[in-house]
């Protein structure tokens, strides 16, 4: 069998590629035996790794080039967009069985559910006080509820009925799916909307290590508007003053924030606290598999990868419940975290204080944990069910 994977956009192809997304799950295929590439348009790059194919756009677009390659699958990431639907289309053409996985909450059209999308334009676009945020939120929630409408929903239609599978990273994210399927194409198009959530790498596993009273937290600080630094600060001044034992350790480079907060924290609080910066993948295993809870601050995420691979490790996950942010319903679903659900600091200091206290009376199993999102989330778990739906 030959399944290429496929990134419309020229993204670098080196080690970091292929630890997640279209490049992981590449490697999934190939871990079960699956002939398989990843292809990305763009000149090549010094880092490209060998099994990576470049190739120019506009071959992308034409299926005399894919079917040339002989394949009997692709896993299309590109996201439903509009602007892709050329590539969905000359796949379907050249008669591949075309996965299109859509990296998103769901949220993606008023027709998913109105009310949950209103309440995630304020998250995207509102936050913050005063007139500023008001009027952010009312461009937004303007601009698609016309031009989104009217142009780019119907064009998102296209590219998805271009697919065999239309592959959602959580059950949340399915659901909005099938309502915007619903709309546009009927039970036909709706009954092709199935779960395939993002790979992630098997050195994230319960190697049987001890575990401590600790809290992780990895994000993209820069990015304080999805990542919320702020919130993350606040959480842990209260956690760690409530609680004189546990260990707080932060992965991700620091903003200048967070580094005088650290720095202004009374002695004793801030040895608890273990700025770790960037951390190698390797590194970044080691550390969920010491640690008891992962914990996200974040306003929203499509899926949460660095969740996923601390579920996988044996942590069990806490963070805000929203709609902007499906994949965490699910992933504490299996006797594995809790969702605070006042999304502000008191809120996630309580679920915080709770779950650590559910570990210390003995009602969380790493191994448990990580048995079974392992078996849903590692790369060649996930390639093969993909394999499993060709089958059908």
């Amino acid at each position: 069998m030959r399944i290429f994977t496929c990134t419309p956009v020229a993204f670098g192809g080196g080690a970091d590629f292929f630890a997640r997304d279209s490049g992981l799950l590449c490697r999934g295929f190939q871990a079960i035996g699956v002939d398989s590439r990843a292809v990305m348009p763009g000149g090549r790059k010094p880092e490209d790794e060998a099994d990576l194919i470049r190739t120019e756009y506009q071959n992308l677009e034409a299926a005399e080039w894919w079917r040339a390659q002989h394949l009997d699958g692709v896993v299309l990431y590109s996201w439903g967009r509009p602007k892709f639907r050329k590539v969905a289309a000359a796949i379907r053409d050249a008669g591949i069985f075309l996965v299109l996985s859509q990296d998103s909450c769901g949220l993606v059209s008023p027709l998913t559910g109105f009310c949950d999308w209103l309440h995630a334009q304020w998250i995207y676009g509102g936050q913050g006080r005063g007139l500023a945020a008001w009027l952010r939120f009312i461009k937004l929630t303007l601009h698609r509820m016309s031009i989104g409408l009217l142009l780019s929903d119907p064009l998102r239609a296209r590219h998805l009925k271009c697919g065999n599978v239309i592959s959602c990273v959580s059950p949340g994210a399915a659901e909005h799916y099938r309502k915007l399927c619903m709309h546009y194409g009927g039970p036909g198009l709706t009954d092709r909307v199935v779960v395939i959530p993002h790979a992630v790498e098997s050195k994230f596993s319960h190697q049987g290590s001890p575990r401590k009273r600790q809290v992780v937290c990895v994000g993209r600080w820069s990015d304080e508007i999805q990542k919320r630094s702020h919130l993350l600060m606040k959480v842990m001044d209260s956690l760690l003053a409530t609680d004189g034992t546990v260990e707080v350790a932060i992965a991700g480079k620091a903003t200048p924030a967070m580094e005088s907060w650290h720095g202004s924290l009374p002695l004793a609080r801030r040895k608890r606290v273990s700025m770790r910066g960037f951390l190698s993948r390797d590194e970044l295993a080691e550390l969920l598999r010491e640690s008891q809870v992962f914990y996200s601050p974040s306003a929203y995420e499509s899926f949460g990868i660095a969740a996923a691979e601390a579920l996988c490790s044996g942590c069990s996950v806490v963070a805000g419940r929203s709609v902007t942010m499906p994949s965490f319903d699910w992933f504490v679903s299996e006797n594995s975290g809790r969702l605070a659900d006042n999304d502000g600091c008191e809120g996630h200091a309580t679920a915080l204080h709770e779950e650590l206290e559910t570990w210390a009376k003995g009602d969380r199993d790493a191994r448990a944990i990580s048995e079974i999102w392992c078996e849903r989330l590692h790369a060649d778990k996930v390639a093969a069910s993909v394999v499993g739906m060709m089958d059908l």
